[in-house]
């Protein structure tokens, strides 16, 4: 097959950036990632190199590559036809199963991806509402379409004016768009109550992730959620929890179950397609009735709901709730952390790995949790990618997002072994990286 750099060459002639992702151009290594197989744990690249999978997909592999349950699920799509625009049983039992385990979820509505489900979910609340302003949380990520690709992650130089002026996140996403987004900070009550006091008639929703697995997984104050859910309702205005990648991390429900806040809508995705395109947004029955053909939001497409996802979702649920499968991916979080917790003492480093369940978060350069964006700027890019390129010459796989304190896991598919494999590989790297750059070991600024 060639080289990954002589695979690059080729795909940079037809495909812009010889990717279909902007993503997956790694800095790392100079090129994208080009697989050619995935098993379990491990993922091949096109020169037969071997590589443990600490990306899972960006969250959604949470069954791991080609797992057994998966590949039954796509037999059966093609021994049914895969009948693509049609309802069948299939989708009103995965429905089904989703408004047993989310709390909010009274209906459901499938599509592809995260952004779409962001997209048509934000739709629905400025129709069941009739306002059209969106309060959203510096720092949280909603998807790149116009609506919410505004004002989440402004540039340090560009952070001083993004409440003022939000920043838009995109070439070819107008200004017009930004007038109706007002960013505020995370696990700021001041901010918030000032944020709704100035514009509650105005807004539509407030939209959050409630852990924020895409920038050092910040989690919320619970006082803060708690405040969030009183403004919010006593407002008329929606709270939207964006769960693509928090629900079903930690146990078989969403974290809003787990948290016990419960919003008015929210968006599900990355695990319940069991590594297949599949996203969903819910909610409560009287904003969900706003869609098409009960109400007048418009939502269709010919490839929402397919069947080949929908099937892999099922069988997504039937493997994640069997009785042992949250207890091995608990032992495997317990064995990861109290290792990498052990790293992080024993070599006194200036570091921090929160998680939520099966995802965690690598933040660089102070040794207690971010509370907001800003508090993440410590973070220093150019060292997280140079400790990401030994991980990667040593055999493990994390994507890399730029340097960035993004999100990384593991699946139901990994050992005991290969998290110790990643913690001396780990390890390794975070001592080469300190002796090198001695920042590593500074204290909280």
């Amino acid at each position: 097959m060639g080289t990954q750099q002589e695979q690059y060459h080729k795909a940079r002639k037809v495909m812009p950036g010889g990717v279909n992702s902007s993503t997956r151009l790694l800095k790392t290594i100079g090129a994208p990632f080009y697989a050619s197989q995935g098993k379990g744990s491990r993922i091949t690249d096109v020169e037969g190199k071997e590589y443990l999978d600490m990306c899972c997909a960006h969250g959604a592999g949470l069954l791991g590559n080609g797992h057994p349950a998966i590949n039954e699920a796509l037999r059966k799509a093609m021994e049914i036809g895969y009948v693509n625009s049609f309802e069948t049983v299939y989708h009103e039992e995965l429905a089904s199963v989703i408004v047993d385990t989310v709390a909010c979820a009274d209906q459901v509505r499938f599509c592809s991806s995260g952004s779409e489900a962001t997209l048509h979910l934000i739709r629905a609340c400025r129709g069941y509402t009739g306002k059209d302003k969106i309060i959203r949380i510096e720092g949280h990520f909603h998807g790149y379409h116009e609506m919410i690709f505004i004002g989440g992650h402004p540039p340090q130089s560009d952070f001083p004016r993004n409440r003022e002026q939000p920043f838009i996140e995109s070439a070819g996403i107008p200004q017009q768009f930004a007038e109706l987004i007002i960013p505020i900070p995370y696990n700021d009550k001041e901010a918030l109550k000032e944020a709704i006091h100035q514009y509650a008639d105005e807004t539509a929703l407030v939209i959050l992730e409630p852990v924020n697995f895409n920038c050092a997984g910040i989690r919320a104050d619970e006082d803060y959620l708690q405040l969030v859910r009183k403004l919010t309702a006593e407002n008329n205005i929606m709270l939207f929890f964006d769960e693509i990648q928090s629900a079903y991390k930690k146990s078989f429900q969403a974290a809003q179950n787990e948290l016990g806040i419960i919003p008015d809508v929210t968006t599900i995705g990355k695990s319940i397609g069991g590594g297949l395109p599949l996203s969903a947004f819910c909610g409560k029955k009287e904003v969900m009735d706003s869609f098409s053909p009960v109400g007048q939001v418009a939502h269709s497409g010919t490839f929402n709901a397919h069947l080949v996802p929908i099937l892999a979702g099922l069988a997504f649920m039937k493997e994640a709730s069997a009785p042992d499968f949250y207890p091995a991916l608990q032992k495997l979080e317990k064995q990861f952390h109290s290792g990498i917790d052990r790293i992080i003492e024993k070599h006194d480093l200036n570091m921090v790995v929160p998680n939520f369940g099966a995802r965690f978060n690598i933040l660089l350069g102070r040794k207690t949790a971010a509370r907001n964006y800003e508090e993440t700027f410590c973070h220093d890019n150019q060292e997280f990618l140079s400790i990401l390129k030994d991980c990667y010459d040593k055999g493990v796989y994390f994507h890399d997002y730029g340097g960035g304190p993004a999100h990384h896991g593991y699946s139901i598919q990994h050992t005991s072994e290969d998290m110790d494999y990643v913690l001396k590989v780990l390890e390794a790297a975070f001592i080469k990286s300190s002796n090198t750059t001695g920042r590593f070991v500074l204290d909280d600024s």
